[in-house]
């Protein structure tokens, strides 16, 4: 129990006299052996169960004043309280308001709250087959149990704050004390406390409110359902943003290459690991820069192409009467109709249509002579390498890279190409994540930190955290240390 005096604009019968325009505010007088009482609350935010077993009974006992009830109700969170900005504020979240009389000084507050959340289920968007099972929900309170139970000491910060004058969203920022750079934690803080919107419903909201540079279609905050991965990236140094009902938590500051590293990485031999890694960069090279070399070769490069392979793109395409650029266009977004139509629709009917829908209408296109195979081929291939981003937004922002690159390949043809690959260097080395480097490690370049980058080291040569965030304790642990353990075990 906590008590809270200040001063409000507005008086207890005015806040009364809005709240009861609502018909699920409800507000009665109740009286016991010695004198009435007032009580109000919001039956849609409270929970009946606590209200009738464990407040209105106490309610009907002996007692005298305030005090002598808040001894007797087995409830935490109990607040007294005048300041009629709290009262207002605590009726919304769920309490409980009981007063000795209708508009008296003090009154008293109970917590109640109905909360009614999803149950922890398995990840959908970042799942693995190796390493736990556990993904976020909507429930702030239940995402934070999930991070507090992986990292159970007094360090581990949760700074709250209220933002959206509507929707009144609550938003935590987690980091371990000691650990993250403080100027880290300061930048988000004060970048979330600048922010003025009526509504935040997700915490997509925020990225594009707190980003260094709004106009990248770059994700400059890793988004992730995974419990595990943000209780690792706060040992790290990192600092995490949770927004009540998402269940999406955003991490900063990130890097371009931790969108290609998916968490079941830690969970595998590091040789494995690097080299799924490895064809995961690849396969978004591939996915992005194929389809304008298509385009680049059969416009203004024959002389390039094998003569065994030009008989074959040739005979492919004898019958088609579209230039390279509108039949590569024509696949591009036929797949990319497939894909959202896929997406939006029931996940049934979504899988039918994806499967379906590319069968049919790729036979067709082909049997129509509006495409060659050899293109349906590379288009197919190149939707494939996009599939194999781990992380949903830079797979989004893969997808919109091909369009560029094909433009350029049909205006300049192969230089078009560098020309437009030298544009997407300079603007990755231009972009940032709460100021630090986009591209570290590869630029700046940063040796130490490339154990955990392109390839993924053992975890024994892993003994700093990386460069890049700063952290007020760049060890991890001991290296020296952990070599005489393992030659004396040996």
């Amino acid at each position: 129990m906590y008590k809270e005096n200040g001063e409000s604009k507005d008086s207890v019968p005015e806040i009364f006299a809005v709240l009861r325009k609502s018909s699920d505010f409800m507000q009665y007088e109740s009286r016991t052996k010695d004198h009435p009482i007032w009580i109000a609350y919001f039956r849609t935010l409270v929970d009946m169960k606590i209200l009738h077993q464990s407040i209105l009974p106490q309610v009907q006992g002996d007692w005298k004043t305030l005090d002598e009830l808040i001894g007797l109700v087995p409830i935490e969170n109990i607040i007294i309280t005048i300041d009629t900005d709290v009262i207002k504020e605590k009726l919304l979240d769920g309490y409980v308001l009981i007063n000795l009389a209708e508009y008296g000084s003090n009154v008293a507050l109970f917590r109640a709250t109905l909360n009614k959340a999803r149950e922890v289920s398995l990840p959908e968007v970042e799942f693995s087959v190796v390493g736990p099972k556990e993904a976020f929900v909507e429930s702030i309170e239940s995402n934070i149990n999930l991070i507090r139970k992986r990292i159970p000491i007094d360090k581990l910060r949760v700074k709250e704050m209220k933002i959206g004058d509507l929707s009144q969203s609550k938003v935590a920022v987690l980091y371990v004390d000691g650990v993250a750079n403080e100027e880290n934690v300061h930048t988000i803080w004060e970048r979330m406390k600048d922010i003025h919107f009526d509504q935040i419903c997700d915490s997509s909201y925020i990225t594009q409110m707190i980003s260094d540079n709004h106009n990248s279609p770059f994700p400059q905050l890793l988004d992730t359902e995974r419990p595990d991965r943000v209780a690792a990236i706060l040992a790290e140094g990192k600092v995490a943003i949770m927004v009540d009902g998402s269940p999406h938590v955003l991490i900063g500051p990130t890097t371009l290459v931790e969108f290609f590293s998916a968490f079941e990485d830690y969970s595998l031999n590091w040789i494995l690991a690097s080299f799924f890694r490895l064809v995961r960069l690849f396969a978004v090279a591939f996915s992005i820069l194929i389809t304008p070399i298509y385009v680049a070769a059969l416009t203004y490069h024959y002389e390039l192409i094998p003569k065994d392979l030009l008989n074959t793109l040739v005979s492919s395409r004898r019958e088609i009467p579209l230039p390279p650029i509108l039949e590569a266009l024509f696949l591009e977004l036929t797949i990319e109709l497939l894909r959202e139509a896929g997406a939006r629709l029931p996940t049934k009917v979504g899988q039918t249509i994806g499967i379906v829908g590319g069968i049919v209408i790729g036979t067709a296109s082909v049997e129509a002579g509006l495409t060659s195979n050899v293109l349906l081929i590379i288009v197919a291939l190149a939707a494939l390498g996009s599939f194999t981003t781990p992380v949903y937004v830079m797979g989004n922002t893969i997808r919109l890279l091909r369009f560029p690159f094909l433009i350029f390949a049909q205006m300049y043809g192969l230089l078009g190409i560098v020309f437009c690959f030298c544009f997407l260097i300079a603007h990755l080395l231009k972009l940032t994540s709460l100021g630090r480097p986009f591209l570290e490690p590869i630029f700046p370049p940063r040796v130490a930190d490339m154990k955990d980058a392109l390839i993924r080291l053992p975890f024994s040569v892993m003994s700093k955290r990386p460069y890049e965030v700063r952290a007020k304790e760049p060890k991890r642990f001991s290296g020296k240390k952990a070599k005489q353990n393992k030659d004396i075990d040996e």
